[in-house]
């Protein structure tokens, strides 16, 4: 099986190294940093480059793009893809690609597949992507009615071939409503959360909560503004509810009610404990 791969940064990157880790696929690449390609075919991780000579070709094409380079390249190379061959986006939205694509690659006999490899770092780069980024990470597809069933499962068998440990099938919307809240707010808050003047003299002073509460605040702002702002109504709602919440913490200090504030830390150790138990 040939898999052509556009966009080898941290996520197309890993997805190179993991096919060739865990198949006998040919893996071809395409990046526009000529020196990112020149790394990928040096250490083995793509047979060759990926091009218009050769994308029709390709059993799978990966795309690791922002959301609308995404689908600008989806769209600029529809007339392209193998006759029955599967696409899959990696992006971390997928309402508004589904949206774009779906019905678009269904009428040119293409399997368009919506994923997302629910794993990554605070890096960002070629530079920064491995072979075992996948490892038992959580990949979730999408489906709408357009959706090939026997494409849907080749795509399950290759992340789970590649060294996922799990995967999810749901609706672009239940995804994207789901991962506002899993993924969006949390590097929302965590952005907010280094705003503090605070900040800068916790040396010395902070451990293990600071760092997981800021890990993600290191981010990529030109990918994230894209995610945030296409998944709009759903990040609206948690950073509201987030809000909402806040303000009760906040009140019951002003009032210096200790009982209220009491209740309002086990109702959160509560639903966390309840949370372990799914």
């Amino acid at each position: 099986m040939k898999i052509g791969i556009i966009g080898l940064g941290l996520i197309g990157g890993s997805f190179a190294k993991a096919v060739k880790l865990n198949t006998s696929y040919e893996v071809y690449g395409f990046d526009t940093n000529r020196t990112v390609l020149s790394k990928a075919k040096a250490d083995g991780s793509i047979n060759e480059v990926l091009s218009d000579n050769n994308i029709d070709k390709m059993d799978f094409n990966i795309f690791c793009l922002y959301p609308n380079s995404c689908i600008e390249n989806i769209k600029k190379n529809k007339d392209k893809f193998k006759k029955g061959s599967i696409v899959i986006d990696a992006c971390g939205i997928k309402g508004a690609i589904v949206d774009e694509v779906d019905e678009l690659l269904n009428g040119k006999n293409v399997n368009y597949v919506g994923v997302h490899p629910m794993a990554g770092t605070e890096r960002s780069g070629y530079d920064f992507s491995y072979d075992s980024m996948f490892l038992g990470a959580s990949f979730i597809i999408t489906k709408t009615d357009n959706t090939n069933k026997s494409a849907i499962e080749k795509v399950r068998e290759f992340a789970l071939e590649i060294g996922f440990g799990k995967v999810v099938v749901t609706t672009p919307k239940d995804h994207d409503e789901i991962i506002a809240y899993t993924s969006q707010l949390a590097h929302v808050v965590s952005n907010a959360y280094v705003k503090s003047p605070s900040l800068l003299k916790e040396k010395g002073f902070s451990a293990g909560s600071f760092l997981d509460l800021t890990r993600v605040a290191w981010l990529e702002e030109n990918m994230w503004s894209e995610l945030f702002t296409m998944n709009k109504e759903s990040l609206l709602f948690e950073v509201n509810t987030i809000i909402e919440n806040l303000m009760k913490y906040k009140k019951a200090l002003e009032e210096d009610d200790v009982d209220e504030m009491r209740k309002l830390l086990r109702e959160g150790r509560v639903l966390k404990e309840k949370s372990m138990e799914m």
